[in-house]
Order: structure tokens, then sequence, then C-alpha cells
């Protein structure tokens, strides 16, 4: 079935689609998923999202939307092989449940954030305004068109690898995952539906031994400081800080200095 589906989906236009993605940004990405594209058409057509097409001329470029269809049939694949072979003595409801669990969109989004995929997605600039590199879904997307793409590239050996560096199989950690609080993806849509303008962090302190960092994060918007986050990672900070943001937002609304 896979291999009708890579048939079917991976296809190139007679003319493949040069690459925009620049090299230094492709190396990087796959540093971070230990796998090295033969061909970069896959790669780029997996980091394409339909606005760039709307703004480009990409005529020889599909957005990765296809590829995400395919991504998600390996990912299933590969995550029902892993547990069936990990836990040989449970019932089909727990593969099931737990299956359902690690291919969560929220839980793809978190393992896309970790590689910072959101950076290298091709978009427009609109769409980059709108917060589109930090929006869950873009990125659960994207996720799943790279598996698809790591798969039309290099085979299912290959998807698994990836797929098992970048997913956490530990069901504590992804149960922690969804039921955190996105507070920097609710602070971008409080201040878009108010035109109160993109939210910039900073970071304006590190404390402690490289082995044991705290982070301290600011976050700004046109200039003025909302909030302040501590944490022992930079993205733990930021969250730290949108919800101090969030805090602050909603007591301003309060007494009436923000609508």
């Amino acid at each position: 079935m896979l291999q009708f589906l890579a048939r079917l989906f991976g296809k190139k236009p007679k003319q493949s689609a040069k690459a925009t993605l620049s090299a230094d940004s492709q190396q990087q990405l796959q540093n971070e998923i230990g796998y090295v594209f033969k061909d970069d058409y896959y790669l780029v057509k997996a980091l394409t999202h339909r606005s760039y097409l709307r703004a480009e001329d990409s005529r020889n470029l599909r957005s990765y939307e296809r590829l995400e269809f395919l991504g998600d049939s390996v990912l299933g694949l590969i995550v029902a092989e892993e547990l069936f072979q990990k836990y040989p003595d449970m019932s089909e409801g727990f593969l099931t449940k737990n299956k359902s669990l690690l291919v969560n969109k929220k839980v793809l989004a978190h393992a896309g954030m970790q590689i910072e995929l959101g950076k290298y997605i091709l978009m427009s600039a609109d769409e980059e305004r709108a917060g589109g590199r930090t929006r869950q879904s873009i990125v659960a997307d994207c996720l799943e068109a790279l598996f698809g793409a790591v798969y039309l590239d290099g085979g299912l050996e290959a998807t698994g690898q990836v797929i098992k560096r970048v997913v956490s199989f530990n069901f504590a950690k992804t149960s922690e995952v969804l039921s955190l609080r996105n507070y920097k993806g609710e602070l971008l849509e409080k201040l878009q539906a108010t035109g109160g303008g993109m939210p910039k962090y900073t970071v304006s302190d590190e404390d402690g031994p490289d082995h044991r960092k705290v982070f301290t994060v600011e976050v700004f918007v046109s200039g003025k400081r909302l909030g302040t986050g501590r944490g022992d990672s930079k993205k733990s900070a930021e969250q730290r800080a949108a919800e101090s943001a969030l805090t602050s937002l909603e007591e301003d609304k309060q007494i009436g200095g923000y609508q």
C-alpha cells in the first residue's frame, strides 16, 4: 500500500523545481532529523506552504499537502509497528490508544517546534506576519510532509529512523505535552485579534553553569515590555514570558487600559 502511495504522490513534474531553501538551512534541518536527502526536491516540497505558491513563481512546485497525506500513513505504520514490537503482551485497545496519543497533532506540533521546523517553511510574507511559523497546525502538517518526503527519498527504514529520532515514544512525556497550554500561541492570537502587533522575545539574562542554565526572557510588543519569564531553556522561558504578558493584558483590560 505504501509503495502504491509512493508512486502516486511522489511523481515529480517533468522539470524539477529549483530549491529555494538555502544550502545552510537544508544542512541544519537535515542535521536535526538525522537524514541527508539524495534529491532536495522532496525536502523543498515538504517545506512549501500553499501561501508561498501564490506569492512566488512556483509553477513546478506543489505545496506540502499531498506529502502530508503520505507522511501521515507512513507515521501511522511506523508507530504501530514500534508499539507492536515493544509491547508484545498488551491488548489491541492499549496499542490503539497509545498510537492515537503519539500521532496527535498537538504532539507532532511540539516535536516540530523542538527541531524549530517553522523557521524552514517557505511561506508568504503575509502568512509569516500572521504567525504561520509557530501555528501548531502548520508545523504538525509540515512535519508529516517531511516524513513523507524522507519515505520517497530513502524508503521505509530511513523514515522509521527519522520518526524515532524526532517523535518521543515516552507516554508520560507525551501526555504532559498534551496538557500544556501554548501561551505563545494564545498571546499571538490575542494580539492579532486586537491589532496589537507582533510579539518579540529577547533573552535578557542567563544564569548558572552550561549544563544547568536558567534563561530570562522578556516579550515586547511595539517596544513595550509586556512580560518576563524564566526557564531551563529558551523555549520554556518564552512560554513563561507569554503567560506573564497574557496576565498583564487581562489586568490592563479590566482597568480599561487595553481593548
